[in-house]
């Protein structure tokens, strides 16, 4: 007969006390990191399935699974900030734009970047699976794309790694598209510079949260 090994309950409490304390942790230090390097320790191949994990696993409306990204590394990376520098010089006055280049070249400082998308495809075949919430689809679609965001940040943050997220969208989104052969339906919602972070965050100031969160019970 094979022995069964039964593993003790607070063994499995531990275990699941540890795994919240570690999320609740990336939660909290999840931050807007601006200051951040090309110097980091984690491979490719582990940010990847960062990115993979998020958009298999984030929730999604009639899991319509909407939600797209593209990994920038190396030259994409620099080539994606070169691109949408140039064209934000554009439409900045020039006696303005210094601060917005100086963001803009630390963000093309970092090691990566995470373009969001929402596939706008999936979005008209609910609209017109389900009529009487063809209005909500792209917002919640919206949501869909805000999860995502949250995870892979998080998960990054877990890594070590700082990040932010920016929107250049509409701006940038037509020379992403011919630069990346992104499929015309893929609408661009967000992108995230990563990497390590050089300076961390600085305090964060939170509202009493007894104005924000009301319990009822019985």
């Amino acid at each position: 007969m094979i022995p069964v090994c039964f593993t003790p309950k607070k063994n499995v409490k531990i275990h699941q006390d540890k795994i919240i304390k570690n999320f609740e942790s990336a939660v909290i230090n999840r931050r807007k990191i601006y200051a951040i390097s090309k110097d980091v320790k984690v491979t490719d191949a582990r940010i990847q399935e960062i990115i993979e994990f998020g958009v298999k696993h984030a929730p999604s409306v009639f899991n319509s699974q909407s939600s797209r990204a593209v990994l920038l590394l190396g030259k994409h990376h620099d080539k994606f900030w070169s691109i949408s520098t140039k064209i934000v010089r554009k439409i900045v006055p020039a006696d303005k734009f210094a601060p917005t280049e100086a963001k803009m070249k630390g963000f093309a400082s970092g090691y990566g970047t995470v373009l969001f998308f929402e596939d706008q495809k999936a979005v008209k075949k609910l609209q017109e699976q389900f009529l009487s919430y063809a209005h909500n689809f792209p917002v919640w679609s919206e949501h869909a794309s805000g999860m995502l965001q949250f995870i892979i940040w998080t998960a990054l943050e877990a890594e070590g790694l700082g990040a932010s997220l920016q929107h250049y969208a509409p701006l940038v989104d037509e020379s992403v598209q011919k630069e990346w052969n992104i499929p015309s339906s893929w609408k661009l919602v967000a992108q995230m510079p990563f990497g390590h972070p050089v300076q961390a965050a600085g305090p964060k100031d939170f509202q009493p949260i007894e104005d924000r969160v009301k319990l009822y019970k019985s």
